[in-house]
């Protein structure tokens, strides 16, 4: 014996729906029919609630001293921040729009390749939160020290070269500008 199977076209009325977001979690929603028994819809609970919080990514905040105090005799600062790991000091600096290269820098840096030392920078506080000094980092100041005969501190580096955070610290980045310009 076959089973058949009939199809009804059943007309619903719709209900009242104005409750707010919240009032959606525990509410169900009744479809009335002329011909048959109510049926009854559940809402589901909103994604927020339902699915694990992802934890935010930690975030390093970055201050950037400028290289000459102004009329009043204090120096400008700029601030940004950035996802820990995710960015080079140079990257974060010319998105924030953060002057980053002195005139003949602008003209003649090489782009991030690490070899002109147009970006340097000194870190005056949170040289924690920043990679190693690369490879790339210490021929260019190891040279450039010899070339001009001049001792460069520990704390300056090239901004093209250096990471901020590595994707699990969180804290705060204080730069120099133009650290060789400074007054």
């Amino acid at each position: 014996m076959a089973a058949s199977m009939q199809l009804v076209s059943l007309p619903l009325q719709m209900p009242d729906i104005s409750a707010t977001h919240q009032e959606y979690r525990s509410r169900s929603l009744s479809f009335l029919s002329s011909k048959t028994k109510p049926v009854t819809v559940s809402l589901a609970a909103s994604t927020s609630e339902t699915s694990p919080s992802i934890p935010e990514k930690p975030e390093i905040e970055l201050e950037f001293i400028g290289p000459q105090a102004g009329g009043d005799g204090s120096y400008p600062v700029d601030k940004a921040s950035a996802v820990s790991g995710d960015k080079l000091l140079r990257t974060i600096m010319l998105d924030n729009k953060i002057e980053l290269y002195a005139t003949y820098g602008k003209v003649m840096n090489c782009g991030g390749g690490g070899s002109c030392g147009t970006c340097i920078v000194e870190i005056i506080d949170g040289k924690d939160f920043l990679n190693e000094r690369t490879s790339t980092e210490l021929k260019y100041l190891k040279k450039a020290t010899f070339a001009l005969n001049l001792q460069k501190p520990q704390s300056w580096r090239l901004a093209c070269q250096t990471i901020v955070g590595n994707k699990e610290n969180s804290g705060k980045v204080v730069v120099q500008r133009l650290p060789q310009w400074k007054k």
